[in-house]
């Protein structure tokens, strides 16, 4: 295979939900065993690195942390870098909070104390979270989201994610965030480079989404590839300004589609 890297996204294109997708394990090993250096990647903001590979672990694919990026990795950076010293109010999940924490950024209770509110997925969001985002907002503080996904996959189907979240806080005061900072954007592309430090390309990135890891792969030069395991259908392809190189049916005919 004539590629040195690859991004692989997570839900939808090595597992789905609980449970890992037929032959993904097999073409993990596949691509390291053609000398690919992988970089799994995941726009759900709401678990740590170590978390996303110890869940790698219990499915059979050994994965170090250091392999893992998210959008929470990404917001995380970002923060660290043009927000390091100013307080954080996040509508978003205790998960998301632990990875400022332990980055060392500051999170405030009182969103009206906030110099940044950081919108995104949270199971449990609410009318309270909104009104909070508001104060937040009206008070000044900079706005920006974890990821766009308006849904994500989840046991039960389709469900809510972090851009229907954040349109429902930026839609009170008619206000999109400054940045969003997941996949497709410019900050997780520069993670994605640094992360494997190869030219983008020499690199493909393989996933079920078109507006995210298609679009990711599109705008930093990458090969792109769509797996119909996830969101995307080929009804979608047809009707979409962004197209991947290729589109196959699951990860375990990556290798045989690039050969």
């Amino acid at each position: 295979m004539d590629y040195e890297a690859a991004v692989l996204d997570l839900d939808g294109t090595v597992y789905r939900g609980d449970t890992l997708l037929p032959g993904a394990a097999a073409a993990v090993e596949r691509l390291r065993a053609a000398g690919v250096d992988l970089c799994f990647f995941s726009n759900n903001p709401t678990k740590s690195r170590v978390d996303y590979a110890e869940r790698l672990r219990d499915l059979g694919i050994d994965v170090d942390e250091s392999a893992v990026l998210s959008a929470g990795t990404v917001t995380t950076r970002f923060l660290a870098d043009e927000h390091g010293d100013d307080a954080v109010f996040v509508v978003g999940s205790d998960g998301l909070i632990e990875q400022f924490e332990a980055a060392g950024l500051s999170t405030v209770a009182d969103a009206t104390e906030a110099d940044v509110l950081v919108a995104s997925y949270d199971i449990d969001f609410s009318y309270g979270d909104m009104l909070a985002g508001y104060r937040a907002l009206e008070a000044g503080a900079a706005f920006y989201g974890t990821d766009p996904d308006l849904l994500v996959p989840a046991e039960e189907g389709m469900v809510p994610g972090s851009g229907a979240i954040i349109n429902a806080v930026g839609g009170i005061v008619d206000r999109n965030p400054a940045k969003i900072l997941g996949k497709p954007s410019a900050e997780a592309q520069l993670a994605v480079l640094d992360n494997l430090g190869v030219a983008p390309e020499r690199c493909l990135v393989v996933g079920d989404r078109l507006n995210t890891d298609i679009a990711l792969g599109e705008r930093a030069g990458m090969t792109t590839v769509l797996v119909r395991t996830g969101v995307a259908t080929d009804a979608d392809v047809a009707d979409s300004e962004i197209q991947p190189d290729y589109v196959i049916d699951s990860l375990a005919d990556l290798e045989t589609t690039l050969s």
